[in-house]
């Protein structure tokens, strides 16, 4: 730890809030709060940790903090922090799952739509369903019962939906504000209250019509309740009462914590939520941080209670999410949240060996790879590849790995400007040149390692932009290849030298993905570079001939070699004018 560290943990404050932790770069790479952020902060530096609270220690180098009035403005501060940094260390709330509801819109004519975003816009919601087929199932089954307008906009004329039943169509005939009242409240029992009173009055209409003689409509409401019956059966087990509520249990070892949220609606248990992540602190702490992103941060409908295990502070997410909070001591609600812990601990337990397989793999490879080079660990990765068929189309491309997993929404793609011909090394050049220039002055993060795709040459020409022209520090490496094309080599230094690598090893499996996406990542731009230059190349060059004239060109002759045998007056019959058909002729006529 250094001094400067050292003396900004000696005066820490002795009240709540906030603490940004931040690597060598000056990068938030965590956000957590404390009710004493004296405490919490200084417990990071001092005394025994798991291997994952050691990982983020050992890159902290700088930290800030904001103090707050309250815990619960800490926490609320500690979720709008991490929505805003998005550090790598928070991960548990990168989890983008998102879930179906119902939503009868607040218009003149209400519609049913199944949705994933929850909005403040006068709607009702109902959900979450346990996936797209439940709200599917149940929107079909409401459509049948109530007939509400479908058209987002009022045609002029009625639709399929008017002739088979399943709308009134206010786009022709009146329908009063009372009928839509009417069966938004019977949509609103059915989806709140379950389906009981619904069944009833479907089966006396049922037996009535069949009284009547009217088979076909008795049918009709016979086949209404097996649908009901058989979307209404998926429910797994019921609660006594109809209150929608959310049970939450947790379980937690080495270092790692599994979330586990029971959905039950009208008093049925609809489906769970299933959460796994690494947690730095304490895990109550983390439960609350979890549970307020969850609502406030991930449009999650709220339901009228939740429920809780003892020991987490039920007062202060009741405060934070403003619905009432429980944590049962016994009955049938404690014993959901018993569930909920059990199944908790069962899915942290069976997911330890994968776990510990994805770590070595990932984290723990990009570490002893580090070891192996004598470098800091390189938990950013940065690979470049060209590639070019004889000189033409030029292309690179960049993959971007953290913590040994790829990360796509930092690749790039570049084409080529200054190089002509096949020059690797000058291409190479470039493309770095281009890369980190732009991070400098962009002041985005650099990596800690620099991957080549290539041996020797590539290194240097890499190594001179990087080191001679852009004065960075970075270590740059390359992964050479035997006569099969498969990873051989690591190379590093000035001049290069070879690693030594086991085969078998994850460093060396780490290295052989990296190379693998990269290349794959710039043949792929390449192919389709040239996919788009192969057609382009002959008619660019024509004035008048743009994307939509070289469409229909194309889809008229199905080839180029049939294109050269069309003359001016087949290409005057669609629709080209003439001075462009006699361009067209002609270039294609000298291009052959």
């Amino acid at each position: 730890m250094n001094n400067e560290l050292k003396q900004k943990l000696a005066v820490l404050p002795d009240q709540p809030g906030c603490y940004l932790m931040k690597d060598r770069q000056g990068t938030i790479i965590y956000v957590g709060k404390a009710k004493v952020l004296k405490n919490r902060v200084r417990s990071y530096f001092t005394g025994s940790h798991d291997t994952k609270t050691q990982r983020l220690v050992s890159e902290i180098v700088d930290f800030e903090y904001i103090v707050t009035s309250s815990n619960i403005e800490a926490l609320i501060l500690e979720m709008n922090l991490i929505k805003k940094h998005d550090p790598k260390y928070n991960v548990m709330l990168k989890d983008d799952k998102t879930y179906p509801y119902l939503k009868i819109t607040n218009e003149e004519h209400p519609r049913l739509l199944i949705t994933r975003k929850v909005k403040k816009d006068g709607g009702k919601y109902f959900g979450p369903y346990p996936n797209a087929s439940a709200a599917n199932e149940t929107k079909k089954l409401l459509d049948r019962l109530y007939p509400l307008r479908k058209c987002r906009t009022l045609p002029d004329k009625v639709c399929l939906y008017y002739h088979i039943g399943q709308c009134l169509a206010p786009c022709v005939y009146e329908v009063t504000k009372e009928q839509n009242q009417e069966m938004v409240q019977e949509i609103t029992k059915f989806l709140k209250y379950g389906h009981e009173e619904i069944k009833a009055k479907l089966t006396e209409k049922m037996l009535k019509a069949s009284e009547e003689l009217n088979f076909e409509r008795a049918k009709e409401l016979r086949d209404t309740l097996r649908h009901m019956e058989a979307v209404m059966e998926k429910q797994k087990m019921t609660v006594n009462d109809l209150v929608d509520r959310d049970v939450f249990g947790f379980a937690y070892d080495k270092g790692w914590m599994c979330i586990q949220v029971f959905f039950i609606r009208q008093g049925k248990l609809i489906e769970r939520d299933v959460s796994l992540f690494p947690f730095y602190k304490d895990a109550q702490e983390d439960l609350l941080t979890f549970i307020g992103q969850f609502y406030l941060q991930k449009d999650h409908v709220k339901p009228r209670e939740l429920l809780l295990p003892e020991g987490v502070d039920a007062e202060l997410l009741q405060q934070l999410l403003e619905i009432n909070v429980y944590q049962p001591k016994r009955g049938k609600k404690k014993e959901l949240v018993d569930l909920a812990m059990k199944n908790a601990a069962v899915a942290l337990s069976e997911k330890f060996a994968l776990i510990e397989r994805d770590e070595d793999r990932t984290i723990k490879a990009v570490e002893r790879l580090g070891e192996a080079m004598n470098i800091s660990t390189p938990y950013r990765i940065e690979a470049f590849d060209n590639s070019n068929i004889q000189g033409t189309d030029p292309v690179s491309a960049m993959v971007t790995f953290l913590d040994g997993k790829p990360s796509r929404k930092d690749y790039r793609k570049y084409k080529i400007k200054t190089v002509t011909g096949p020059d690797d090394y000058e291409s190479m050049r470039e493309v770095v040149r281009r890369r980190y220039l732009r991070l400098r002055k962009e002041e985005l993060p650099l990596p800690d390692l620099i991957v080549i795709d290539g041996g020797k040459g590539q290194i240097a020409a890499a190594q001179e932009v990087i080191t001679d022209e852009l004065g960075l520090h970075i270590p740059v490496c390359g992964l050479a290849k035997d006569e099969k094309h498969r990873t051989s080599q690591l190379l590093i230094g000035d001049p290069p030298e070879v690693v030594p690598l086991k085969r078998d090893s994850y460093e060396f499996y780490l290295l052989q993905r990296i190379q693998d996406e990269v290349h794959r990542f710039a043949i792929t731009f390449h192919r389709q570079t040239r996919s788009k230059s192969f057609f382009q190349s002959v008619l660019d060059e024509i004035p008048g001939v743009g994307e939509k004239r070289k469409r229909l060109l194309l889809k008229h002759f199905g080839s180029v070699k049939k294109m050269r045998e069309a003359t001016v007056e087949d290409l005057t019959a669609l629709s080209i004018p003439v001075g462009v058909a006699e361009a067209i002729v002609e270039t294609l006529a000298e291009k052959n």
